[in-house]
């Protein structure tokens, strides 16, 4: 390809790395150092002039250091005289704050959204918000990928035929449904309620779980209290098996030992839109690669094509 350039932050090189062997372009080096003061200061160390620059940077843990250093590169490929810049966001943490729900609380997902677009990205690529608003947020035009397809073809390994989708809440059903009908199976929602980050509670599950193969789908497993809560409520309802399933296995405060250790748990599946440490994975975890999206949609998105014209389930663009 052309024209291209794509740089990483330190945030996910593997990930980076892994896209641009898919789009046969090399990943070109970054290098990030600190001033004295604890200033970032970042440095693209490849020829942007005139080119298509794309950025590669998840939102993760620490998420302020990787968040200067996405909007650093931003203003460093624009002060290079870039064509376009694209930031490459597999997970943004701040789409969580999304909404004004209590007095004189920020709005962290507009802000940063509003700060990425300030230090020069003229385009975003993301992959499943955690609210579609979000989308909104946003004044350059946003890509939002799903990873329902890589989900759904390592599904259907097994047996559907008595499978249930379960989302944890009503916000997520939407998406939920979406997978279900992708793998031929039913849908299932829980009453959720939540009183803090690390607090929830689910009164019943809403759909038939009874005797079936159950599959717990949600955007994000942070601290997995909500995915422990759930699996509580299931027991009670008795269903033939549960795996669950997430597109950001965040796994913060050691939610994937807790989920692990659960032994009607068969299965914990996510993707790789952030790094799972390898001394925190267990035999039951299995990650799936989102990186032929990103390099396809990185593709399309160069050559003027579709990018929504990838996807078989609503809400793509």
């Amino acid at each position: 390809m052309r024209e291209i350039a794509v740089f990483s932050g330190s945030a996910h090189p593997e990930l980076a790395a892994e896209v641009c062997a898919h789009l046969g372009v090399p990943l070109s080096p970054t290098r990030v150092s600190r001033f004295a003061n604890d200033c970032l200061e970042v440095q693209l160390q490849a020829n942007c002039r005139e080119r298509d620059v794309y950025l590669i940077q998840p939102l993760v843990r620490p998420v302020q250091e990787h968040l200067v250093e996405l909007l650093l590169m931003c203003d460093a490929a624009r002060g290079a005289s870039a064509r376009r810049i694209t930031v490459v966001m597999p997970h943004y943490s701040y789409a969580r704050s999304d909404k004004k729900d209590a007095p004189r609380i920020s709005l962290g997902g507009r802000l940063v959204a509003d700060l990425m677009v300030a230090a020069g990205a003229s385009r975003v690529l993301a992959m499943t918000l955690h609210a579609p608003q979000v989308h909104g947020f946003f004044t350059v035009p946003v890509d939002h990928l799903h990873a329902l397809r890589e989900l759904a073809a390592h599904f259907r390994e097994y047996d559907l035929t008595r499978t249930t989708v379960v989302s944890p809440d009503l916000g997520n059903a939407k998406e939920a449904a979406a997978f279900a009908r992708m793998i031929g199976a039913q849908v299932a929602a829980g009453a959720k309620q939540r009183f803090a980050d690390d607090r929830v509670s689910i009164s019943s599950v809403i759909g038939e779980v009874t005797g079936r193969d159950v599959i717990i789908l949600d955007d994000e497993i942070a601290k997995g209290s909500t995915v422990l809560e759930l699996l509580d409520r299931l027991r009670e309802l008795g269903p033939r098996s549960i795996r669950v399933a997430c597109t950001h296995g965040l796994f913060a405060a050691g939610a994937l030992k807790r989920i692990g250790e659960q032994p009607d748990v068969l299965e914990i599946v996510c993707t790789n839109t952030v790094p799972v440490p390898a001394q925190e994975r267990t035999e039951k975890l299995r990650v799936l690669s989102i990186a032929p999206a990103l390099a396809e949609a990185v593709r399309r998105i160069h050559n003027g094509e579709s990018v929504s014209a990838l996807f078989d389930a609503p809400g793509t663009e």
